[in-house]
């Protein structure tokens, strides 16, 4: 398979054509970018890009402890999730989401999890720290895959809350 071949197979893939067709029905005007090879971290993913880190808007599955129900959290690649402070927000422990229970809440592996496009309802947070920049990054339903866009439209398009969670910076 070339190159050309295999991009066109990534970008036709269910996931990211789901993805493309929930940004389009927000009115979210952007381009689905393709990396050159697997960004599941934060860090790999700006690289490619060449922005920061804490551009990179990841979308965290986690599952509350007492209903078993997927929660999305979409935070800055540069700050971790403080799962004490999403707890008393949620009003509920969390608990580990583990690749079945994302793939099966979202219709997306882990490292390609979107913030829109999921197969199953489920509350949404946006983490504040991500407003400090006018252009964000996330993922696309695909490893290899991202979209631009703007904090206003992340919250928008996810219908989520916006809230304080972020513990500490992650170091470099």
């Amino acid at each position: 398979m070339t190159d050309a071949q295999n991009a066109s197979s990534v970008l036709a893939s269910p996931a990211v054509v789901r993805v493309a067709e929930a940004l389009r029905a927000a009115g979210v005007d952007t381009q689905i970018v393709e990396l050159p090879g697997a960004a599941r971290t934060a860090r790999l993913a700006a690289e490619f890009l060449g922005c920061e880190v804490a551009q990179i808007a990841n979308s965290l599955v986690f599952r509350g402890a007492n209903t078993n129900r997927p929660i999305l959290v979409m935070s800055s690649g540069a700050r971790r999730v403080d799962t004490e402070k999403l707890a008393r927000i949620a009003g509920e422990p969390m608990a580990k989401a583990d690749a079945e229970f994302v793939r099966t809440a979202t219709g997306f592996a882990i490292g390609g999890v979107a913030p829109v496009g999921h197969t199953g309802a489920m509350r949404a947070y946006v983490e504040r720290s991500l407003s400090a920049f006018g252009v964000i990054w996330a993922a696309a339903g695909h490893p290899n895959t991202v979209f631009r866009l703007t904090y206003p439209d992340l919250v928008r398009i996810t219908g989520g809350a916006e809230i304080d969670a972020a513990a500490a910076p992650v170091s470099p």
